[in-house]
């Protein structure tokens, strides 16, 4: 035998887990699909826990005051029985069941980005008062953390708490009345609260609530997330597919979340369906979209599931359109199925199909997220962002995936602002057409950008990336070297440039700052504050083998301003006078925020996705010097954190806690 053979490792390690939840094998029509195998991609040293390179399960019982042993995953009659058999009971099968969910999230969020994905840091201010942020390891999950009807993500412990309740049903006789029921058992619970931590973990400030669809989009995106992975399983595919005979925008279990957490409290549901609704006489119908839905749900989870609505009906049609040659040859070409179970060769077909069309929607979802600006996030970026992530990978687009998404946003009234039109042309964001003094900045910058592409070359290991770009950020004093930060803006010619660099990025970094209570950088004391928020490398391959060469650095600026009444009542905003009348007053903090994409084959910056922190001609309004001003933007978020919205919304004063997730999951809201 060959050294190569006796050395070779398993690509996977394959752990036994429910595809739904535990009460899902109690139905005879889907008993035979709950229980599956993931296939987990293998850690050669994976620690008892489980505990490996990105998670660690720690089993502490709290409320039980108890500490279950951790399960050995590499013990070898757990490897040959492909792990444990899934039961309630067992808590060590509780973890394995963890482990496989969130590394199965993990590996495909890895496969759509193509880069390995990183916890959110954790901020510390060092002894000479300098904020740097330390990397973490490992996101800690807790199986059986609280007796609870919730389960949530702290971004404060950097881990997953799930909560165990005694069962309220509504129908004794579907479940079984003070039964225990386990959040850390849901498929669907557990791949929704790691999006939420990996959402945390590129975009950090979208916890903060300054927009209606900021909290919508963190819970309708870990829904997707939860929803499309059911598509990654084939058996259950296949199943669902013949019971709906192909059609998927009827009833069906993979349209469904949380089936098990939904009836055990009360209802007689899941806890959501992307495509219908179940009414108090237990009956499904079929949601019909409105153009009205946008302007009227404003509520968090509300907000979510118009999001889940608008890409699970994209998903649709794009499924029926990869489908149609299928049904034309098996129906005769009328189109119509007749009545009866359909051809298990038709079943086959149809699933690889929708399987294949959820795998590509996931990938669009998740690669969108790089073409997000960093702050102030709403749903008409965010398709902004789906449309031009795609065009950009996959220039032709047979199937038709970009203009079932703008239809499916436009259906329910989410319209993206400063276009003419709703066509993939307008909403892609185009490559930038820079003027020459502003393409010599953004040349230089890109050339100092090949740098950290070097440096990251034969880097594999995530904490060496996360070091490395913290370094090639601050800089390296030892070395003499300076950081990205100051490279940018506290060089001796970025005075020339501030202006260019402004009208590029919509941040504010000439003299005007002062105008406008700007606060100035705790290390560059000369001009604004402004915090490199992430640098990220992206390279990815598109199916006609064009590669992109690409560097994504976020930005993001604060300044404090000062809330007033206008003469009709309405609040307005001034620049923020350190004096005592204001600081009696009342203020706000607001953030203005940039994406900047880099192309490193030819030194361009390509794109720049801009949320302004000050509309500067608009505040001007009225006198060189008369800064009183009315921002849209700004009155957006005054009011989702202080005025009319906060109730509408629902959790805007607490997404700005310690732990936000906790509160928005908490008893009496609905727990994903």
């Amino acid at each position: 035998m060959s050294k190569e053979i006796q050395n070779s490792k398993p690509a996977f390690r394959k752990l036994r887990g429910y595809a739904f939840d535990p009460i899902t094998s109690l139905d005879l029509d889907t008993a035979e699909i709950n229980q599956m195998v993931y296939k987990i991609p293998w850690e050669e040293k994976l620690l008892p826990g489980p505990e490996g390179e990105y998670v660690k399960v720690v089993d502490r019982d709290p409320a039980s005051n108890a500490v279950y042993k951790p399960v050995n995953l590499n013990n070898p009659g757990i490897l040959a029985s492909d792990g444990l058999t899934p039961s309630e009971t067992n808590p060590q099968f509780h973890q394995q069941m963890v482990y496989a969910v969130v590394m199965t999230t993990i590996k495909n969020f890895e496969k759509a980005l193509g880069r390995r994905v990183m916890w959110s840091p954790v901020q510390k201010i060092s002894a000479d008062k300098k904020l740097h942020y330390e990397f973490v390891k490992k996101l800690l999950i807790f199986p059986h953390a609280l007796r609870d009807q919730n389960a949530y993500y702290s971004p404060e412990r950097k881990a997953l708490l799930f909560g165990y309740y005694n069962a309220t049903p509504t129908d004794a006789g579907v479940f079984l009345p003070g039964g225990t029921v386990y959040s850390c058992l849901s498929h669907d619970i557990v791949a929704h609260e790691t999006t939420h931590a990996l959402l945390d973990g590129m975009y950090s400030r979208f916890m903060e609530t300054t927009h209606p669809d900021i909290a919508g989009f963190h819970e309708g995106f870990s829904d997707l997330v939860a929803l499309l992975q059911h598509f990654m399983y084939p058996e259950i595919v296949k199943n669902q597919i013949k019971k709906v005979r192909g059609q998927l925008d009827t009833e069906n279990m993979l349209s469904k979340l949380a089936v098990e957490f939904g009836q055990s409290t009360g209802e007689y549901r899941s806890l959501r369906d992307a495509i219908g609704i179940t009414d108090d006489k237990n009956k499904w119908v079929k949601a019909e979209p409105k153009t009205t839905d946008y302007e009227n749900n404003l509520e968090c989870h509300d907000r979510g599931a118009l999001l889940v609505s608008a890409v699970f009906d994209a998903f649709i049609a794009i499924y029926k359109n990869r489908t149609a040659d299928l049904v034309r040859l098996a129906t005769g070409g009328t189109g119509i199925v007749p009545l009866g179970e359909i051809h298990p060769d038709l079943v086959g077909r149809l699933a690889d199909e929708a399987s294949k069309a959820a795998s590509h929607v996931l990938s669009m979802c998740v690669r969108a997220l790089d073409y997000c600006p960093p702050v102030d996030l709403n749903y008409g970026d965010y398709l902004r962002a789906l449309i031009t992530a795609d065009k950009e990978l996959v220039a032709n687009d047979e199937h038709h995936y970009r203009i079932a998404f703008i239809n499916a946003f436009r259906k329910r009234g989410i319209f993206p602002e400063g276009v003419p039109n709703l066509s993939v042309d307008t909403l892609c964001y185009n490559a930038l057409e820079l003027e020459d003094d502003k393409k010599e900045v953004t040349s230089k910058i890109s050339k100092f950008l090949r740098g950290f592409k070097e440096r990251l070359a034969y880097k594999t290991k995530r904490e060496d990336i996360f070091n490395e770009t913290q370094t090639f950020i601050r800089g390296d004093r030892e070395a003499g070297s300076p950081g990205l930060h100051s490279y940018i803006f506290n060089n001796e010619g970025f005075a020339n440039s501030a202006r260019q660099f402004e009208n590029i990025t919509g941040l504010i970094f000439s003299d005007e700052y002062k105008e406008f209570g700007i606060e100035t950088s705790r290390t560059y004391k000369k001009g604004p504050s402004v915090e490199i928020h992430s640098l990220r490398i992206h390279n990815r391959t598109g199916p006609n083998g064009n590669i992109q060469n690409q560097i994504i650095m976020t930005l993001a600026q604060r300044c404090k301003v000062a809330v007033s009444d206008d003469q009709h009542g309405n609040k307005t905003f001034e620049r923020y006078r350190r004096s005592k009348a204001h600081e009696e007053g009342e203020s706000m903090i607001f953030r203005g925020g940039c994406t900047l994409i880099f192309d490193l084959d030819d030194l361009t910056l390509r794109h720049s996705i801009t949320k302004p922190i000050f509309d500067m001609k608009h505040a001007k309004r009225g006198g060189k010097n008369r800064l009183k001003y009315n921002l849209k933007r700004m009155q957006m978020q005054y009011r989702c954190q202080n005025g009319d919205l906060v109730e509408k919304i629902g959790i805007a004063a607490s997404m700005n806690t310690t732990e936000p997730f906790a509160s928005i999951h908490q008893s009496n809201t609905p727990i994903l």
